[in-house]
């Protein structure tokens, strides 16, 4: 039966791999795989029901507190922005060429990428991208430039990417673990392909973004912003001092978010004060992404349960040997396919017991996937975000930005093995 769940899970694997073609979106795909890998895994597998049952609902319980952290952290962006909360920030870049263009949204994209999500970043930067850039050409390398920015900063922050927020909130890795290790191996991981991609990028003149300077103002923008990112910011804090589950940090910065939207439109009519609130943002957040981690989370959660994590970790370590070897090659393969069962299927072949928290091996596992990704475009959430607004083409960044992505992650990789 363990094979059968196996070959079951390599084949919806395959269905999101290749969601464009089949035309499926890959949120259906991942929980049906979820699902039907747990009812395989009820059938004869020697477990009994209630030890089954009791399993499913320890994992469950992990997958909840994942889920309700991406559920608030999105729900606070959404405020932000509903706010025009980042106008405040992106109306103040200002370039005079085309490389300098580039290197302002690459730092900024990275810093930011750490307090936000790399995801929300690139959307973000992207939108900025279209009104100040013409020359298609240009764009597409400062928006290629801005998705590797964004996966590199969200490596070393525990709320930037979803794959380091998994190993934070699992307890592989702490907050200080990652940034302190983690910040110079992601600067570099950007700054090898920033001065590269220099050389191809001619020094267009760039036009002022009047249209982001031009929006209608907001009642209490600037308190929105910075209530909103301190919310995100003091997580770590909150659950360093209380020992509670990030989760419950995000969701009070969010009901503190909520009371001040309403407090500050309150002498507005009902129908008009909606939009700024809350309520309304949980309406446009990314729900799909989030069944879609559900999904993949049950799919590789049924996989531990049966053993077979275990069995691929003991092949890994045969094959491999070398731990930092085995988390280069995870790097790699988040190019192809979603970096997020990567990392949920390291967390179950590796116990805390056998590899203790802030292990080299937990702290190097959240660089390689947060920035493999970047290889190629359809590596990463902000990769595929790009891909959309932009309809770069798949061959066209593989031939132009997957070896200058590379070149960085390899640089990364390097200078974390060398540190550490």
């Amino acid at each position: 039966m363990n094979s059968t769940i196996v070959v079951f899970f390599l084949f919806g694997y395959l269905l999101i791999i290749f969601e464009e073609k089949i035309h499926i979106n890959k949120t259906a795909s991942a929980l049906a795989t979820g699902i039907i890998c747990w009812v395989f895994l009820s059938f004869g597998n020697g477990i009994s029901n209630q030890l089954l049952l009791d399993s499913l609902s320890h994992h469950l319980a992990g997958i909840s507190e994942i889920l309700f952290f991406l559920l608030g952290a999105m729900t606070i962006v959404e405020v932000i922005d509903s706010h025009n909360g980042f106008r405040i920030v992106t109306s103040r870049i200002k370039a005079n060429n085309m490389i300098e263009l580039v290197w302002i949204f690459s730092i900024i994209s990275f810093f930011l990428s750490a307090v936000l999500d790399n995801l929300t970043t690139t959307i973000v930067m992207v939108s900025l991208c279209r009104k100040l850039v013409v020359n298609i050409k240009a764009r597409l390398y400062m928006v290629s430039m801005v998705v590797i920015a964004a996966n590199a900063g969200g490596a070393w922050s525990p709320i930037g990417d979803v794959t380091t927020t998994m190993l934070w909130v699992s307890g592989n890795v702490s907050s200080m673990g990652v940034i302190s290790k983690l910040f110079l191996p992601s600067l570099i991981n950007l700054l090898i392909p920033l001065v590269l991609v220099s050389f191809f990028i001619g020094k267009e003149k760039v036009i002022p973004a009047k249209a982001n300077q031009e929006s209608e103002k907001v009642d209490g923008e600037v308190l929105i912003l910075i209530i909103g990112l301190s919310g995100l910011l003091l997580v770590p804090v909150f659950k360093n001092i209380t020992h509670l589950p990030p989760y419950m940090g995000i969701l009070l910065a969010l009901s503190i978010l909520w009371a001040l939207t309403e407090w500050i439109h309150k002498s507005k009519e009902p129908h008009s004060r909606s939009i700024y609130t809350p309520g309304h943002a949980l309406a446009k957040i990314d729900t799909p992404s989030i069944l879609f981690f559900l999904g993949i989370l049950l799919a590789v959660s049924a996989l531990e349960t049966c053993g077979a994590m275990k069995d691929f970790a003991q092949l890994l370590d045969k094959t491999l040997g070398n731990k930092s070897l085995i988390v280069f090659v995870i790097g790699l393969g988040s190019a192809v396919v979603d970096n997020v069962p990567l990392v949920a299927a390291s967390i179950a072949m590796y116990d805390l017991q056998t590899i203790p928290m802030d292990d080299s091996f937990w702290i190097f596992l959240a660089y390689a996937a947060g920035t493999g990704g970047s290889i190629l475009i359809i590596g990463s959430a902000a990769g595929v975000a790009a891909m959309g607004m932009e309809k770069i083409d798949f061959l066209w960044y593989t031939k132009r930005i997957s070896l200058l992505a590379f070149s960085g992650y390899l640089g990364g990789s390097m200078c974390y093995l060398l540190l550490n």
